[in-house]
């Protein structure tokens, strides 16, 4: 698997997944596109063996670059390589440096990532809503939320319509609104688009703010553009989700479901976390009737599949609306009484 200047990235990727063992391998694979997964997994069947020497060194220079992006977000790229210069030398360090800031790409307003919530509010909050709409694009989707719950409410639902229908924003529109603002753009943005907002940015904002800052959108949403807000609806509360209930909750849900033959359909592609947590909540004599529907099924459509699955997913929304359940949301318990 060695060719003259040695395994090229993917098959020292594929050697670090081997080294790793499968548990690790498959925590790691989940934060990958699909097509990453693809490419990797087929690297990994390729591998016949990994030699020591080939994993150690591996290992090395994975802890070397971890270590280098480490001191970058901690410091800036300087210190980093001030760092590095002292432990590894100065050739090796800048070599280490350059392979990852070749593409790296500093997100826009990365600047304010740092600041208080609060202090971004009374920075922002008189902004034209597209400005704000494109700022809480950017940021991370819990501080997003925050900025998003202390907005007004007619600013709330402008602004999350706006993240939800855009698309891409040139580099000058961006280094416009940040000259605005009085900021520099970070360096080493890429003179290509930037991609930001959309249906799924606007989710991962709406599922950390509070209950009554999303129903607040939703219903304004539903008003001004119907199909957009269903589509975030759809999307705010997946079946896998259902891992987010307490044992109470899940309880309160199958006691509507079809135990013989919706709930049957919709495990069929569920995971294992989504079908322990089912099977947790449920009698020994439930159990042994579940999978045997499951087990006589035999060959379905992803389509009724997914129609059971969304089902499901409806009744649980209804029930939170309705304070019968409890959805943690944004790393909290949300209590409704």
């Amino acid at each position: 698997m060695r060719g003259q200047s040695g395994p090229s990235g993917r098959q020292k990727a594929a050697i670090l997944m081997i080294s790793l063992g499968p548990e690790m391998s498959s925590r790691v694979f989940k934060h990958l596109r699909d097509e990453d997964i693809e490419q990797l997994t087929l690297e990994i069947a390729a591998v016949k063996t990994v030699t020591a020497e080939d994993r150690e060194k591996v290992f090395e220079e994975f802890f070397e670059l971890a270590l280098a992006q480490q001191y970058i977000s901690e410091g800036g790229i300087e210190y980093a390589k001030e760092v590095l210069e002292k432990a590894l030398g100065a050739q090796k360090a800048l070599n280490i440096v350059q392979r990852l800031t070749a593409s790296l790409q500093v997100r826009p307003f990365d600047f304010l990532r740092k600041a208080d919530p609060s202090q971004l509010l009374g920075f922002i909050q008189n902004e034209h809503p597209q400005t704000i709409s494109l700022i809480i694009a950017y940021l991370q989707p819990d501080m997003a939320a925050q900025v998003l719950s202390a907005l007004p409410p007619e600013s709330q639902v402008e602004v999350a319509r706006r993240v939800a229908l855009m698309d891409r924003t040139s580099p000058e529109v961006i280094k416009e609104v940040e000259k605005v603002l009085e900021k520099k753009l970070a360096s080493l943005m890429t003179a290509e688009y930037s991609s930001a907002g959309g249906v799924g940015s606007v989710v991962d904002v709406l599922n950390r703010v509070d209950r009554g800052t999303e129903k607040t959108i939703i219903e304004a949403l539903e008003v001004q553009d119907p199909e957009l807000a269903e589509e975030i609806k759809k999307r705010m509360f997946v079946f896998e989700d259902i891992v987010l209930l307490d044992d109470r909750s899940v309880q309160r849900v199958l006691r509507e479901v079809d135990m013989s033959k919706e709930l049957p359909l919709a495990l069929k592609v569920a995971s294992n976390e989504v079908k322990d947590k089912v099977f947790k909540n449920i009698s020994k004599r439930a159990q042994e009737n579940l999978r045997e529907s499951m087990q006589y099924l035999g060959p379905v459509r992803l389509r009724d599949v997914e129609d059971a699955q969304q089902k499901i997913v409806n009744l649980i929304r209804r029930l939170e609306d309705e304070g019968e359940v409890i959805v943690i949301r944004g790393g909290r318990d949300e209590i409704v009484v």
